[in-house]
Formats: structure tokens, C-alpha cells, sequence
């Protein structure tokens, strides 16, 4: 008994024994809070999302009462369907739930909106036997607009890529060029000639100017400037009323760009020019209170169709982190930041998504109809009359 019980053989098979099921449950616990937090975010930012729209639309009459909880309903589940199932999407859209309350004064709205929705998260097997095989997350998320006298004034600079990579073809035909004519038709066609980067960069700004101008026709309550950058800025036009100095500035930027890409200058320049001080002296603040918009958004669009090299071809990670410091900089100075990063290298989307004030306000069109198309999007949510989250 006494060599028994002194004899040390098999001991690492028995703590072994003890201890494997304290290490898978940890694992099992790792996973499930993994799995749970990322589902929380991925939730609480699908109701956010969800409210914005609602107030948008109210604010723009495209629906009503139940318009607006209906598209909340279809907004969260959405975005769900995304990263689960279609049974737990269908399940999480049945659990939105959505409050509009409407306030009028004079001829102006406004209106609050509540959307709070839930999801069951399944739970690995052995946490399962210990705290249920799912367990519940929420989210709420809270939203206000306004519509008529209530317009905030906008002051925006649309940031634009202007080096050589913006000469190389996008894959929309301009035309197919006949070769050898036949009576009324063509006998053989050449290769066809593709709209480049460049020219559907100044086809997406026109959309954005459009857009503008048919919110703010007078104008009242827009202000816009441009800057082209290469590896440094190229050219701008100065923030003023209205669209007519930035639209002139982007149809005279010229069709063979040529250049590296650096945008730190451009959006440290950008910042300057926009951001709000403490005492509402800063020159956009002065200029809109001559319009009585007491209150205006800043707003820039970045956008590249690259990555940043600086006068180089080679991706640099220090001008990387530079525009990534100018953009972290402009967003605690209370500035929008929408980017698009137009066919770009995983390097420029990876910056460009960082840049964005928030995954909403990052666009990837690989096309110019998709080029267009955000630049467009971006208008149409930069000019709603105070649409923002307030919880």
C-alpha cells in the first residue's frame, strides 16, 4: 500500500482527465462571447442603420406611419441576412419593433423614431447543457429628422483622385468604332473604346451635383469646394455657394491624369476648411449664419481609385497611417467622412473603410453606373434635413 500510494505513474493522464474539461468549456466560453459581442455590434448597428433610413424617408415623404415601420422591419432584417440564417433573419424581422412620433410646427416637421429589434444566438453544445442552448441579444437605437423650415446648411469637399491610375479604362463601352461602313450599317467593327476612370469620376460628380442642386436650388443651405489630389493637391476650388465654381473645376480637370496618390495634404487641407471652432467663427459657420442656418453639417467625400504611393508604384504603409491620422483627426473635429473607393486595390479599401465616419458611409462601385450611383447615394443622404442618431 505504501508503494501504491507513492508511486507517481499515471498522474498526467488523471489531471489530464480533470482538467480537459475545464479547458474545452473555457474555449466553448471564448467562442461564445466572440460570438455574441460581434452579434451584438452587428445588431445595434443594423437598428442605427434601420432608424437613419426611417427619419430619412419621413423627413423626405417617401412613406407614412406604417411605410416607415414596415421598411424598418425589411432595414434590420436586411442587414441580418447578411451574416445568419434566412430562418433567424425572418425571425429577427418579427422581432423589430418600431415607434414614429411626428411633431409639427408651423411649416416645418420633424420626427422621432424608435427601432428596437432581438436575435437568439445559438450556443456551442457544452455551454449549452450549462446556460441553454441560446441565449438573447438587443438593440435600440433611437433617431431624429426634420423637414421643411428646419434644413440644417451643408458645407462639403468632395476630395477626388486625379493621379495616373485615373487614365486607365473602366469596363463601360463608349462606342465600337466601324472600321469598314456598309450602305446604312457596318461590315466590321474595331475594339471597342472604354469610358476611362477619369471620365466616369466627372459623370459621378455631375450626378452629385445634380443632386444638390435639386435640394438646395437657390442655393440656401449648400456650400461645395473640390479638391484633386495626386501626390499632393493638384488643384481646388474654394468652398462657395451652391455647386457652379466646383462643377466648372471638375469638367476642366484634364482627361491624362498622371501621378502618384497621397491623400494627406488633401484631407488635412479639406479639415481646415470646414471644421467647426468652439465660438462659431470659423469661416463655414460665418458664411451660413449670413443665410440664418444657425446650424450646418461638414461633410467631405474621399475618394481613390488606388492606394497610396506617394510619387512611387509601390504601396507606402507610412503615407498609409497618414491619411488614416488626417481622416481619425477630422472625424473628432465633427466631420461626416464618406469615401469610395472605386476599383481599388484591397490596400485603398482597407484605408477607405477605416476613413468612413461608419460602414454606411463606405461605397466600393466597381463600375461607373456604380460609380455614379454612390456619388448620388451621398448627395441624398448629406441633404436630408437633419437626419441623426440621438441615443
Amino acid at each position: 500500500m505504501r508503494q501504491l500510494n507513492s508511486d507517481r505513474n499515471g498522474n498526467f493522464a488523471m489531471m489530464t482527465a480533470i482538467v480537459l474539461p475545464v479547458l474545452i468549456g473555457g474555449a466553448g466560453l471564448a467562442i461564445d462571447l466572440g460570438n455574441i459581442m460581434l452579434s451584438q455590434r452587428q445588431l445595434q448597428e443594423a437598428t442605427d442603420s434601420a432608424a437613419l433610413a426611417v427619419a430619412t424617408a419621413l423627413a423626405d415623404g417617401k412613406v407614412d406611419d406604417t411605410g416607415g415601420k414596415a421598411l424598418a422591419k425589411d432595414f434590420v432584417s436586411g442587414q441580418m441576412a447578411n451574416t445568419v440564417s434566412a430562418a433567424a433573419a425572418s425571425a429577427i424581422k418579427s422581432a423589430t419593433n418600431t415607434t414614429i412620433t411626428t411633431t409639427t410646427n408651423g411649416t416645418a416637421k420633424s420626427f422621432t423614431v424608435a427601432v428596437s429589434s432581438s436575435a437568439n444566438i445559438t450556443l456551442t453544445p457544452l455551454m449549452g447543457l450549462l446556460a441553454g442552448n441560446t441565449r438573447t441579444i438587443t438593440a435600440s437605437s433611437n433617431s431624429a429628422s426634420g423637414s421643411g423650415s428646419t434644413k440644417n446648411g451643408l458645407s462639403m469637399e468632395v476630395l477626388v483622385d486625379e493621379s495616373g491610375s485615373m487614365a486607365q479604362n473602366t469596363t463601360t463601352v463608349k462606342n465600337t468604332p466601324c472600321l469598314i461602313p456598309l450602305l446604312n450599317g457596318c461590315l466590321l467593327y474595331g475594339p471597342p473604346v472604354y469610358v476611362t476612370k477619369i471620365e466616369a469620376l466627372k459623370q459621378a460628380a455631375t450626378a452629385l451635383f445634380d443632386a444638390l442642386d435639386k435640394s438646395d436650388p437657390t442655393p440656401r443651405y449648400v456650400r461645395t469646394g473640390v479638391i484633386s489630389y495626386t501626390n499632393g493637391i493638384k488643384g481646388k476650388s474654394a468652398m462657395a455657394w451652391g455647386t457652379s465654381d466646383s462643377r466648372r473645376y471638375v469638367t476642366n480637370m484634364t482627361l491624362t491624369p498622371t501621378g502618384g496618390t497621397d491623400a494627406t495634404t488633401a484631407v488635412n487641407t479639406a479639415t481646415t476648411a470646414i471644421k467647426k471652432n468652439g465660438y462659431g467663427t470659423d469661416t463655414e459657420s460665418v458664411e451660413q449664419m449670413k443665410k440664418n442656418n444657425a446650424n450646418s453639417d461638414r461633410v467631405i467625400i474621399l475618394m481613390t481609385d488606388g492606394e497610396m504611393t506617394g510619387n512611387s508604384d509601390q504601396w507606402s504603409k507610412t503615407l498609409d497611417q497618414s491619411v488614416r491620422d488626417e481622416c481619425a483627426a477630422a472625424k473628432s473635429a465633427g466631420i461626416v467622412i464618406y469615401t469610395v473607393a472605386f476599383m481599388a486595390p484591397e490596400n485603398g479599401k482597407s484605408l477607405l473603410r477605416y476613413c468612413a465616419s461608419s460602414s454606411a458611409n463606405y461605397y466600393e462601385p466597381n463600375t461607373m453606373d456604380g460609380l455614379v450611383a454612390a456619388f448620388a447615394s451621398i448627395a441624398e443622404t448629406a441633404t436630408k434635413s437633419v437626419s441623426r442618431l440621438t441615443n
